[in-house]
């Protein structure tokens, strides 16, 4: 028995036309980032992301599988640039850590290519726990806890949580909530006063 989705014509499920082009992935991926950004995890559909890039919505199946994974997908490539924060703590003196790591972090939200991926990210683990739990695997595993290996404390990973956490938070209220004075306020202003509170979370008494 042939296993075809509805609405294929009787094209297999998981089995993309030949006519598709070889960018439909990163298209399917675009669409999806650009939905979590403005809609949120629980207000995105399948259907929305499939409309959005043009494309059958069995063909998101195809690529992706559930709504989830499509999350998790477009997370883990939004993700990639904040990465080099690992790579820039490692790099440092102990003692730059926290300049190095904090204006790297705003330098991403600040910039609208990398914005709106992190904005997807954040609305959407802040309102649906499917989304958090992938959120938190994918920063976990890829981000704090590299970073904590290399702090030389018995609390490391405490450390680089509460590190995170400090940046997140100003994030949330510059970039998401936009509460005033903080959303207007000059970024290397900030930057000076949360850079030593990042710089304690890590490697402070």
């Amino acid at each position: 028995m042939t296993d075809t989705a509805p609405g294929t014509g009787g094209r297999r499920r998981g089995r993309p036309p030949r006519t598709e082009s070889a960018g439909t992935r990163e298209r399917i991926l675009d669409a999806a980032r650009e939905e979590f950004a403005e809609r949120g995890y629980e207000k995105t559909s399948v259907r929305g992301i499939a409309k959005a890039a043009g494309v059958d919505s069995a063909l998101v199946h195809h690529y992706f599988g559930t709504k989830e994974q499509v999350f998790e997908a477009a997370v883990e490539v939004a993700l990639v640039p904040a990465l080099k924060v690992r790579d820039a703590v490692l790099e440092a003196p102990l003692d730059d850590v926290g300049e190095r790591m904090t204006r790297f972090l705003f330098g991403l939200w600040e910039n609208p290519a990398t914005r709106k991926p992190l904005l997807a990210i954040v609305r959407s683990a802040v309102t649906n726990e499917a989304a958090a739990t992938v959120f938190r695997r994918l920063v976990a595993s890829q981000l704090l806890r590299r970073i904590a290996g290399e702090i030389d404390a018995p609390d490391a990973e405490l450390r680089a949580e509460l590190a995170a956490a400090q940046l997140v938070g100003i994030a949330m209220m510059r970039y998401v909530i936009k509460i005033e004075p903080i959303a207007s306020a000059d970024i290397e202003r900030i930057v000076e006063r949360v850079a030593p509170v990042v710089q304690g979370h890590l490697t402070g008494p």
